[in-house]
């Protein structure tokens, strides 16, 4: 598949690397094309988000989603001893929209919370300090008086009693791919035509490490078949499993298996959006549009398999989705008549359900969690 001319920054940025260095591998493709200092398409400010957002996810869908996760943090809490200090990291952070949910609904662990928000681009972290109260990035690990919310570009360094939240961020970390000719393991790489100024896709026999890799993820795998290898979501696991002494890791995100997506077409597993539509071919608009891939939980599973894997709605239902949307009728019957603020807040809880748990949407991201240090 060759991609139509990408003029632009990006495109620019990646076929001088090409030209200089030759094809590239699928996720260098991908970790230019989000996350270029310059010409990335975070760091220029795609983001989450109604009104001026590229896509929308559970966050911002409502102030309900976060008031769950609260409950899912303070259960953790308790089932630790209510420890203090205790640290939230949510990496992938965005805007905060999460956060500031999070930190609305009052959890009750607060006063012993450090929340650390992480976000890679600098454009998304400068909308940390508008609604949250930011404290130096050295108080992490910091006991009492919370809650206290830090800003980092990186994860903290030090190990941590709490909980990791990855909220639709492994299906944004670059990836690259195989595909199956026959008996033999190919990688697709991306090159560059200069008389077209087109990208274009080619199948170059894979490196041994990565032919063995794909062969133990799907040994029956049709000719033909592509498949990710998600060794940056693998690592990211690792990483954040290392990080946390005593606590639990939740990934949050659209997910798949390896052998199931090797039986779909490529175009249905990794998508590509824009201003709340469907983006072109993930080798077009290079740095103008997300490139998001679904996550395989096999791949993850072979850094540590979760504790507990179930659907989105299974996981709101399980914090007590049903008594928050009740509590938002009650507050509609009793102050409709009135038509305040607090009225309209408890009509919305019963449509943000509707949506977080939409079968054919965010009702079936999964939602897979780690427990550490024996919770």
């Amino acid at each position: 598949m060759a991609a139509s001319p990408d003029p632009g920054g990006a495109g620019n940025a990646l076929a001088a690397i090409i030209q200089r260095h030759g094809p590239v591998s699928f996720e260098q493709v991908v970790e230019l094309a989000l996350y270029h200092p310059e010409y990335g398409f975070f760091s220029r400010g795609g983001a989450a988000g109604r009104r001026h957002g590229d896509f929308i996810t559970s966050p911002e869908v409502g102030p309900l989603f976060g008031q769950i996760v609260a409950r899912a943090v303070d259960e953790c809490w308790r089932d630790l001893g209510e420890p203090d200090p205790f640290v939230v990291v949510e990496c992938g952070a965005g805007t905060g929209t999460l956060a500031r949910a999070l930190l609305a609904a009052s959890p009750a662990c607060a006063a012993a919370l450090t929340y650390v928000l992480v976000e890679r681009a600098a454009a998304l972290r400068a909308h940390h300090h508008e609604h949250l109260p930011l404290s130096p990035s050295h108080i992490v690990g910091a006991g009492g008086s919370g809650p206290r919310v830090v800003s980092r570009a990186e994860p903290p360094a030090v190990v941590t009693t709490g909980v990791t939240i990855a909220n639709e961020l492994l299906d944004n970390l670059p990836f690259r791919l195989a595909q199956r000719d026959g008996a033999i393991w190919h990688e697709v790489r991306v090159g560059y035509e200069a008389t077209t100024s087109r990208f274009i896709e080619l199948s170059l026999p894979a490196p041994d490490a990565l032919a063995d890799h794909a062969s133990r993820l799907v040994p029956d795998a049709p000719d033909g078949a592509r498949i990710p290898v998600q060794s940056r979501a693998a690592g990211w696991l690792r990483d954040a499993l290392a990080r946390v002494d005593l606590g639990r890791v939740i990934v949050i995100d659209y997910a798949s298996t390896t052998p199931l997506l090797a039986h779909r077409p490529m175009r249905e597993w990794i998508r590509t959006y824009r201003g709340h539509e469907a983006g072109v071919g993930p080798l077009e608009a290079l740095g103008r549009q997300d490139i998001t891939v679904e996550v395989c939980i096999d791949q993850l599973s072979r850094v540590r398999r979760p504790d507990r894997d179930r659907a989105q709605t299974e996981f709101l239902r399980d914090h007590g989705l049903a008594e928050l949307v009740s509590e938002g009728r009650r507050i509609w019957h009793e102050r409709a008549y009135i038509g305040d603020l607090e009225a309209v807040r408890g009509r919305s809880r019963v449509t943000e359900a509707e949506a977080l748990t939409d079968p054919v949407g965010l009702g079936s991201f999964r939602v897979l969690e780690w427990d550490v240090a024996g919770l």
